[in-house]
């Protein structure tokens, strides 16, 4: 992903563990081959991150261990 343009067409999708109280959360993107854009919630406008599917995977491994 060159271009952070690249994200304006992104589907974001949030926790199924998130609430509607406006906690601390997180979205990402699908669809972007070997890539997982992450963005905070309450900043939808704000930068994103884009990090390898392999270091996310990782991590969420981590997070449920």
């Amino acid at each position: 992903m060159r271009h952070t343009s690249e994200l304006s067409t992104a589907r974001w999708r949030k926790s199924s563990y998130s609430n509607t109280n406006g906690g601390a959360c997180v979205e990402i993107a699908d669809h972007f081959p070997g890539l997982v854009p992450v963005r905070d919630s309450k900043a939808t406008d704000g930068p994103a991150l884009v990090i390898p599917a392999t270091a996310w995977t990782a991590f969420v491994q981590t997070l449920k261990g």
